[in-house]
């Protein structure tokens, strides 16, 4: 089970950032997805967090907050079954240019842009968004503030 951090970066207006991302042999098959990646060597689930932002983003002016959501999920990508233990960090920011320099050969590869998003944008979209209930959880989380303990998504299988 790989451990992965991923980051809910909202801006002064609330809007969230998203990556576009694609199955890297096939543009077609696409989705948008939090920031984040797996934990290496010997770092804390907060360092991967801030790590993957910056490399993924170009985005290192960060308040990072408390875990939101945890998430198990297994999905196919490029030729292999991932199966990931997902924690989803709070973050804070009014860095909003993005600059993906610090992307794995497979995401550059894989990820085709960035985008902030409004919650009434992502509720109306017909794109689709990991974690699926992504909109609901962002409406909830901007109208009752952080849950006092992390929220346990249900599991995702693709």
């Amino acid at each position: 089970m790989r451990k992965v951090a991923r980051v809910v970066l909202l801006d002064p207006q609330d809007r969230i950032l998203l990556l576009y991302g694609h199955e890297p042999e096939d543009p077609s098959d696409n989705w948008w997805f939090t920031p984040g990646g797996g934990v290496e060597g010997e770092e804390t689930r907060e360092e991967a967090a801030l790590r993957e932002l910056a490399e993924e983003t170009g985005i290192t002016e960060v308040e990072l907050g408390p875990v939101l959501w945890r998430r198990t999920c297994s999905f196919p990508f490029a030729g292999r079954r991932w199966d990931q233990d997902e924690w989803y960090y709070l973050a804070r920011t009014t860095q909003t240019a993005t600059q993906a320099l610090g992307l794995t050969e497979l995401e550059r590869r894989s990820v085709a842009g960035a985008r902030w998003w409004t919650c009434q944008e992502l509720t109306e979209a017909h794109e689709t968004v990991y974690p699926t209930r992504l909109a609901g959880l962002l409406r909830r989380l901007l109208d009752e503030g952080p849950p006092a303990r992390p929220e346990i998504l249900d599991t995702e299988i693709v």
